[in-house]
């Protein structure tokens, strides 16, 4: 029976993640737990054997995420189990998610469509920040939000009202007619992510990321949109490796917002 977990479960999910292989990542769960809703499935003995993530924005647009079967309990419909009840409590929105290969099926079977891709880069950033941003203040937040909105097509104010107290650090850029770009990271599991990215220009984009990234002591991570390939050559002249690569897909319609304005997404859990 599908249940709507609590963080109370958390050590439950982080469990079922390393069962999968995947990290334990503690602070982006706990994000989810506050801003998505997510859904579980149980075993006889009470143990989290599957989950999902259903992140809703104002505007017609959620994510889902964290798409998670235990090993032991594969091949039974679990995972296509949450997917639907996920896709119905998502109703009229749009809807999208990152896909690996191996998920890939299963949603092109629910009615998702590919359209875009995200490359995962990781490693030690080399070379110096330009000093094209600054650090965002308080006071920043309306022209951010006001940004992000413009750009995802969709209002994302649960997501940008806690974005200062799980950030280690948010950016700006400003033109003439004010804030033109943004940039956070967060610490996750052995590394720090840079995201969300979003700018004015690949310029502005690379700018903002390198100031970002100077602020950082050890290995990033970057999930790179797929539209701007010469980013991606840059990053790797920058000490990046290029390790995933993921199927951005969506179902009930194309993305909305600029999307030539979107460069990295905080995190591919929340589209």
């Amino acid at each position: 029976m599908i249940e709507q977990l609590t963080v109370d479960d958390l050590d439950a999910c982080l469990d079922l993640a390393q069962d999968r292989d995947w990290p334990p990542e503690r602070h982006k769960w706990r994000l989810l737990f506050d801003i998505g809703t997510v859904y579980g499935i149980r075993d006889a003995a009470g143990r989290v054997i599957a989950t999902t993530v259903l992140t809703s924005y104002q505007g017609g647009l959620a994510a889902i995420s964290m798409v998670l079967v235990a090993k032991d309990h594969e091949r039974q419909g679990l995972g296509r189990a949450l997917m639907v009840h996920a896709i119905g409590e998502a109703g009229a929105a749009t809807v999208v998610l990152n896909a690996t290969e191996y998920g890939r099926p299963l949603y092109e079977r629910l009615g998702f469509v590919s359209v875009g891709s995200t490359f995962t880069h990781v490693g030690h950033f080399t070379g110096p920040g330009g000093h094209a941003s600054r650090p965002a203040t308080p006071d920043d937040l309306d022209a951010i939000h006001r940004l992000d909105t413009e750009v995802n097509g969709a209002d994302r104010a649960i997501l940008i009202d806690r974005l200062s107290g799980f950030a280690a650090q948010v950016r700006t850029v400003e033109g003439k007619a004010g804030i033109t770009g943004y940039a956070a990271a967060w610490p996750n599991h052995g590394n720090t992510v840079i995201g969300p990215v979003m700018a004015g220009s690949v310029a502005e984009a690379r700018a903002l990321i390198a100031d970002v990234a100077a602020g950082v002591d050890g290995p990033v991570r970057l999930d790179l949109d797929g539209r701007h390939p010469e980013l991606h050559a840059w990053a790797v002249k920058r000490g990046l490796e290029l390790r995933t690569s993921t199927a951005v897909m969506a179902r009930g319609g194309p993305l909305p917002g600029d999307r030539g304005r979107w460069f990295v997404p905080m995190m591919q859990a929340l589209g």
